[in-house]
């Protein structure tokens, strides 16, 4: 049973205790369903249920869209918080509220009543605690609105116990088959059931049956259904980036995100920021202009270093990994690319590595200091194939010294494969960053 009180905190905990115990939440693994996330939030009293939000999934560029909303939406004078996953490097960064994260004082005292409000025999997952530490943390700094992005699936995602005010939902590809199922439709189904009755919702998928499962189950709720690429356009041209959407036209725009991507996640956050103006959200185009261009989100095709110039993008799957293929293709000149490649054990590696590795000229394998990361000998043996020239580095800091003494000026080195390689990448250019505290 929950205990019907949130206990005060013990006054000798600090933040490392406090986010060490919830990374040992991690051992019960992942496991789908709202029920333990609702009992929490009952123990606070249902913050939630008096709260705007916007609910984002998807397979890719979820994070992208969510920063490209919130940017927007902190131009009109807004409070908006955004929730997110997994972090880069603090775990602070999670929990964003314009911006800002979450001090470290106030997400160990979090924390804490979530500690004191659990039941040690049947505890949370730590995505589950994290979820509602958002809602309760976004609820009681009252947020004008929060913008919510799905950690995996969401039909069972414990970020669907918020009622929207719009849903979006990216492109839809394969993965996590052993949670999700393993046909595209499974996955699209799961994804769907962020879907509410009545609730407007905003896709960018592109592959007809996936489109034809969103339609279905837009049907069956009542919810309007709207597409990126059918009733919202948008390109890209030397002048710009160009939106014609629902009522929405607007031409020259600058993005703060690069790569071949983020156009598209561009006009769906559009998409969703026309719904809410329809819904009494005052947005106006400067708002709109301005939002787009300042919109930063780390480690997604950030340069750190320039002669040679050295690229870092969390790319984390097979059609992630082929977006950044196209970018580099698209928006870089160099002599020599270096690939700097970890990779976590539960994904795709052969067709991740087909995605990528043909446009490396040298390849190094590696892999970051994080339980799931896959041993830089199994990604080596996936790309013998190629025929490329490499080595393994069994500590990434060691493939990192190692590009920069391989590449020349003129060259690229490229660092991808997983969110964490790249979270571990940081500190190493910036030495003011500390290691991630995973």
């Amino acid at each position: 049973m929950i205990k019907s009180k949130i206990k005060s905190m013990n006054p000798k905990t600090t933040y490392q205790d406090a986010v060490n115990y919830l990374y040992g939440l991690q051992k019960y693994g992942i496991k789908f369903g709202l029920s333990k996330t609702t009992i929490l939030l009952e123990a606070f009293g249902n913050p939630h249920k008096s709260q705007r939000y916007i609910h984002i999934a998807g397979t890719n560029g979820k994070g992208s869209v969510a920063a490209f909303i919130a940017s927007i939406l902190k131009e009109t004078g807004l409070k908006v918080g955004l929730y997110s996953s997994p972090h880069l490097v603090r775990f602070t960064e999670r929990f964003k509220i314009n911006g800002e994260e979450i001090s470290q004082n106030k997400a160990m005292e979090l924390i804490e009543e979530l500690r004191t409000a659990l039941s040690p025999e049947e505890p949370p997952t730590f995505f589950e605690a994290t979820t509602a530490m958002a809602l309760v943390y976004f609820a009681r700094e009252n947020t004008d609105l929060s913008i919510m992005e799905v950690g995996m699936g969401g039909r069972l995602d414990a970020t669907n116990v918020i009622a929207p005010l719009v849903s979006g939902i990216t492109n839809i590809s394969m993965e996590h088959q052993d949670f999700l199922g393993n046909r595209l439709l499974d996955i699209a189904k799961e994804k769907g059931g962020i879907i509410k009755r009545g609730v407007d919702v905003v896709t960018a998928a592109t592959q007809s049956s996936v489109i034809r499962t969103l339609e279905a189950i837009a049907k069956e709720r009542e919810a309007p259904l709207w597409r990126v690429g059918k009733e919202i356009g948008c390109r890209t041209t030397a002048s710009g980036f160009h939106y014609r959407g629902l009522g929405l036209r607007m031409r020259g725009l600058r993005l703060g995100l690069t790569g071949m991507l983020q156009a598209r996640n561009a006009a769906l956050a559009l998409g969703i920021i026309e719904r809410l103006v329809e819904k009494g959200i005052a947005v106006s185009e400067e708002d709109i202009r301005k939002g787009l261009q300042n919109t930063t989100w780390q480690g997604r095709m950030q340069v750190v270093e320039t002669n040679p110039t050295i690229l870092l993008d969390g790319a984390h799957n097979p059609a992630a990994l082929r977006a950044l293929a196209r970018s580099i293709r698209a928006g870089f000149r160099y002599r020599k690319l270096v690939l700097v490649i970890g990779v976590m054990e539960d994904k795709a590696i052969g067709a991740m590595m087909r995605a990528i590795v043909p446009l490396a000229d040298y390849l190094i394998c590696t892999k970051p200091v994080y339980s799931r990361a896959a041993e830089p000998e199994i990604l080596m043996a996936k790309t013998l194939p190629f025929g490329k020239p490499g080595e393994i580095a069994p500590f990434l800091t060691d493939a990192l010294t190692r590009a920069k003494e391989i590449a020349e000026p003129r060259d690229l080195i490229v660092v991808c494969g997983s969110l964490f390689t790249v979270g571990e990448s940081l500190p190493y250019f910036f030495p003011e960053i500390e290691r991630p505290d995973w």
